[in-house]
């Protein structure tokens, strides 16, 4: 398994209509998936569905949207068909029955379904507040990433950061390698390219990227006992409670119990030492869901909702001059590890560390994964605060357009081609079908480059152009 691909859109594509079934059984794991994975448009058809007491036309909704506005219509309702929210095959449209039933209970309340938790009755110790499952969470976390970055091998970082931890434990360990984020190599482990872009991601893409290598591994293992839609159901229910607020364990299921301790590894739940009856959400496991997407989680160490999460130094705390050097006001060990990877850091203080963006530095992480857009993303992400003000007052760039144009210069110098994966389309039985077929890849947005001569073109994605091409002759039948 890829971790490439990990993404929950896509992974939610590749599944069976009877998992969405079992799935939208649930009316958190329903609201879940309308909350985190409906373009806004999509959102807003649903909820005119909802109420609706008959099916809904085709040319009824055309009259709902602008001409202009076809291809996000398109777009839109390709994403219900492929979540099974709307039938795929069907002259109308109207929600399926278990996501209607399961998002109006989880809009309307009611019922006995226990899907979004039941608080603990039981006393909570006081120190179990929201900075401390913060600071838990966040050290769980950390020691994740730790064991990523530090697998990378370069002496100078490790001999900067001055980090020691033992990493997570060996679960989450071949998880990752598994998941091709780090790979072995005699007898020690280094870093993949995938290990890069899971490093340079948000929090919130992290941890479902980590979340989905564990439901792809439950998938592969059914020897592990853990049913991978309920694993998944009960991840959406997590995402739905209140963060500092105890749950009871009796209201689990047995195999939902059992997930815990992998839950705990990862740093999504918290359960004290000698109270099993009863679990703590932290921030990672609340925030599944939402769309907040703003900050990093390699400067914070962490997610970006709480202000208590991340210390105010490792904010905005690099400066970059024209020169090629770099000062950051940090000592996070697992920020200095990040700025090892493309820089050559030179000397390191309390508060502060100093390198420089060199030739080698820089096709030195290329040549591991790092692009020189995620580099130049990551310096504007934790630009310094007077580097703001001072791009706001002279009306220029917030980074030096030298150093920028360098770093891609020094991309170039390794990279001239750049491959997509995907599936060609040729040989269709007349020039009618071939533009049918391409024209609605380009509306779904899959169509990455078209030869209209030839009479063929290459697509990043082929489940809705299989099933568009399977209607398409039974309509000609």
């Amino acid at each position: 398994m890829s971790a490439n691909s990990l993404q929950l859109s896509e992974y939610l594509e590749k599944v069976q209509g009877t998992t969405f079934r079992r799935l939208y059984q649930q009316p958190s794991a329903a609201f879940a998936v309308f909350r985190r994975m409906l373009p806004h448009l999509a959102k807003t058809i649903v909820m005119a569905l909802l109420y609706m007491p008959t099916p809904l036309s085709a040319s009824d909704l055309d009259i709902w949207v602008k001409p202009t506005s076809k291809r996000q219509k398109d777009q839109a309702i390709s994403v219900l068909q492929s979540l099974h929210i709307i039938p795929k095959e069907a002259s109308t449209i109207s929600l399926t029955k278990n996501f209607k039933s399961s998002l109006r209970l989880a809009l309307e309340g009611g019922g006995d379904h226990n899907s979004f938790g039941v608080p603990s009755s039981l006393p909570v110790a006081p120190e179990i507040d929201v900075p401390y499952l913060d600071n838990w969470a966040r050290q769980r976390w950390d020691s994740i990433l730790h064991y990523v970055v530090n697998s990378v091998g370069i002496s100078d970082g490790s001999r900067m950061t001055g980090d020691k931890t033992n990493g997570p434990n060996a679960a989450v360990k071949e998880l990752l390698i598994g998941g091709r984020l780090v790979e072995r190599r005699s007898t020690s482990v280094h870093i993949t390219q995938a290990g890069f872009t899971f490093l340079l991601q948000e929090a919130n893409a992290q941890v479902w990227t980590l979340l989905l290598l564990w439901l792809e591994a439950a998938e592969t293992n059914p020897r592990a006992g853990l049913d991978h839609v309920d694993m998944l159901s009960f991840l959406f229910l997590l995402a739905s409670l209140e963060l500092g607020r105890a749950y009871s364990t009796d209201a689990l299921t047995e195999s939902r119990r059992n997930m815990l301790p992998f839950l705990v590894d990862f740093g999504l739940v918290f359960i004290p030492r000698n109270d099993n009856k009863s679990f703590f959400p932290t921030r990672l496991a609340t925030t599944l869901t939402s769309s907040e997407s703003s900050l990093r989680s390699v400067s914070a160490g962490f997610t970006a909702a709480s202000e208590g999460m991340a210390d105010s130094q490792d904010k905005n705390a690099v400066i970059l001059e024209t020169n090629f050097r770099i000062y950051a006001y940090t000592s996070s060990p697992l920020q200095i590890a990040v700025l090892a990877l493309f820089c050559e850091l030179k000397m390191r203080f309390r508060e502060l560390v100093s390198g420089r963006l060199t030739r080698n530095s820089i096709r030195r992480a290329v040549d591991m994964g790092i692009t020189s857009d995620q580099i130049i993303s990551y310096l504007a992400t934790h630009a310094h605060e007077q580097m703001h003000r001072v791009a706001a007052s002279s009306k220029k760039p917030l980074l030096p357009p030298v150093i920028v144009d360098q770093i891609r210069l020094w991309q170039l110098d390794t990279e001239r081609m750049t491959a997509t994966p995907g599936f060609l389309f040729m040989d269709f039985d007349s020039v009618k079908e071939y533009e049918q077929v391409r024209q609605f890849a380009e509306t779904v947005g899959v169509l990455k480059w078209a030869d209209d001569k030839k009479g063929m073109f290459f697509a990043n994605k082929v489940e809705q152009i299989r099933d568009f091409m399977k209607n398409r002759r039974k309509d000609d039948q």
